[in-house]
């Protein structure tokens, strides 16, 4: 592809990361000797005019500990930050010689952490056509249809066969899920991955791993990361083929289910492309009725591009009261050659029957089986044992607290007992972090799930 950049490591010449080309240009590590020798003589020179400024030194001192810092973690000097960087110098140097000391103390603290300021990376939109391909060929992973989101970069294996979702924030390498495509190439793609990351002053986190790859990624990338694992939730991931509402166990499900019946409510199942302007817009009014945006946030397990037919292979799921009016829909992702669906994100009216989200859903179940279609993902329940746990211990008690202080942001227990009426708890999701990085990385992941942004 014409806008990919090359970033050489090495011998290896990787083509697939989504830096800014301007920001790629790197400042050879002579030039950035050279200026911290230019601020070092401008310090002699200091001293012997007008006695030493302490102040002035812990600024030098500050400035140097964030270069020190930078050329550890392996960062590479970009020419508009070593740019910015002398811009700054210079405005320091005006504001100590204007008799505004603090003004120039700042700056010259900052000169350093400008000059070692992390790459970041750039959305990819136009590598959807080579993903979706990839999901399309990716099994048993509920979650994989979420790397079609266009706010994500994309790290191809050599072969194209697989790649790793991603974005960079605050220097974390934010790694969204497993890779998709071929399971053969995960191994080798997680430690090119490291390689890549490790070669661009990134730290590696990784959200909502399944239990395999958080091995993987603890093997094949914890000797340079030292990453930890930390549990987050479970997959809910019904199973098509053995599915049935069968005994005390479904009651919760048969009555919601039921209730929706003897509303006269009906469903129908179409390809999110066949959808008409005025289809598209009403159920886009819908979604407006809540003020939430046209999902413009989220990273990991939500989609863009609510119904505009950007993404291939979605399935839209519609139910409409005993008025044939409209009152909700379900949009799907689909993987695995469309033996399995997603789930992204229900809507549906305020004033819409109780029951009506799990009539949706088991309808679609109806629908997999005479459509080959084996699993289908509902969503990703965060903390079911928390939530679940009647007897909570102080500590628990405390985590059930937290918790509960995301409700604006997103109902977790209420989407906890929405899920449990289908018994279909599946595999741990982990996040891996390091704990020395805890503060960026709890940084970059809230901005990147919670940060409302514009479509790419």
């Amino acid at each position: 592809m014409a806008d990919l950049n090359s970033a050489v490591t090495g011998d290896r010449i990787y083509t697939n990361v989504a830096l800014n080309p301007t920001r790629a240009v790197r400042v050879p590590l002579m030039v950035v000797l050279l200026l911290v020798g230019v601020v070092l003589v401008y310090a002699a020179d200091r001293a012997a005019r007008e006695g030493v400024d302490r102040g002035w030194f812990v600024a030098v001192s500050l400035s140097g500990l964030f270069v020190v810092r930078g050329l550890h973690l392996r960062r590479p000097i970009t020419l508009p930050h070593f740019t910015f960087a002398l811009i700054v110098l210079g405005i320091a140097n005006v504001g100590y010689r204007s008799d505004h000391p603090t003004a120039g103390f700042v700056f010259l603290s900052c000169t350093g952490l400008i000059l070692m300021l992390p790459q970041g990376s750039k959305p990819q939109p136009d590598q959807m056509p080579r993903i979706a391909a990839l999901v399309d060929r990716t099994s048993e992973d509920p979650i994989a249809p979420f790397a079609l989101h266009s706010a994500k970069s994309y790290f191809f294996s050599t072969d194209s066969r697989a790649a790793i979702g991603y974005r960079t924030r605050f220097g974390i390498a934010v790694v969204a899920g497993d890779p998709i495509g071929d399971a053969a190439e995960f191994g080798t793609l997680v430690e090119e991955f490291s390689e890549f990351a490790a070669a661009h002053g990134w730290r590696i986190a990784v959200l909502a791993a399944s239990p395999g790859l958080t091995e993987l990624w603890r093997t094949r990338a914890g000797g340079h990361h030292g990453l930890h694992a930390i549990p987050i939730g479970r997959d809910v991931v019904v199973d098509v083929d053995s599915f049935d509402m069968v005994g005390r166990t479904f009651r919760n499900l048969r009555q919601a289910v039921s209730r929706t019946r003897n509303f006269g409510v009906k469903t129908e199942i179409l390809a999110e492309r066949d959808l008409d302007d005025e289809m598209r817009a009403t159920l886009l009014s819908i979604v407006d009725e809540w003020g939430t945006g046209h999902q413009n946030r989220g990273f990991s397990m939500i989609l863009d591009h609510l119904l505009d037919g950007r993404n291939p292979g979605m399935l839209v799921v519609l139910a409409r009261d005993g008025d044939g009016r409209v009152a909700g829909f379900q949009r799907y992702g689909t993987s695995n050659h469309g033996a399995e669906l997603t789930l992204d994100v229900p809507w549906r009216r305020k004033d819409a029957p109780n029951g009506l989200d799990e009539r949706m859903i088991v309808d679609l179940i109806e629908y997999g089986r005479e459509h080959d279609v084996h699993r289908i993902s509902l969503a990703f329940a965060a903390f079911p044992e928390l939530y679940a746990d009647k007897d909570r211990s102080r500590t628990r008690q405390g985590l059930y607290i937290l918790a509960r202080t995301l409700d604006p942001l997103i109902r977790l227990e209420s989407l906890y007992r929405f899920l449990r009426k289908f018994h279909s708890f599946g595999n741990q999701r982990y996040v891996l972090i390091r704990w020395r990085e805890i503060v960026f990385t709890a940084a970059a992941l809230l901005t990147l799930e919670f940060v409302p942004r514009r479509p790419s």
